[in-house]
């Protein structure tokens, strides 16, 4: 969901939700931000939710993972890589992408995928939902985890 063509979601339901906002911890300010549209998306949606760091990208399917079986209604994951001179980059941003997938799709427990990836940290900084920013992609993963669960328990009865 990028900035412009965003489709209105339908969000209403959600409260008593238990959510879990898994974050890394590189790139601090980025995080901040996107932590912060996380956060106040789900404080105004009136879910409980608990905020978990961890080391970087990398780590969150395993924590995600470990949210998702403990009883957590959806997962929101926020991280941010920035592409480097190196192959790392790469690696880490199908590991986390594909960690995450894998998550959601073996746990039926929703991950709202908010991990930049980034060929620089202005870009990272653009997205980061900071003031000057052009989106706000904590928000845009918290609403897309909420309105998941929301469908799950319309289409299943289960939470």
């Amino acid at each position: 969901m990028s900035g412009s063509g965003a489709p209105a979601l339908d969000i209403a339901g959600v409260a008593g939700l238990r959510v879990a906002v898994v974050a890394s911890s590189w790139h601090q300010v980025v995080m901040d931000g996107l932590v912060d549209g996380a956060v106040r998306t789900l404080d105004g949606l009136d879910v409980r939710y608990e905020l978990i760091r961890v080391p970087g990208a990398f780590e969150l399917p395993i924590v995600a993972r470990a949210a998702a079986v403990a009883g957590f209604d959806a997962v929101v994951a926020l991280g941010v890589v920035v592409r480097g001179g190196t192959p790392h980059f790469d690696y880490v941003c199908q590991a986390a992408t594909v960690g995450l997938t894998e998550v959601s799709v073996k746990t039926g427990v929703p991950v709202g995928f908010g991990v930049l990836t980034c060929d620089t940290v202005e870009q990272a900084f653009e997205r980061s939902g900071l003031p000057g920013s052009k989106e706000d992609k904590g928000y845009e993963a918290a609403t897309a985890a909420v309105t998941t669960a929301v469908t799950l328990y319309r289409l299943t009865g289960r939470p």
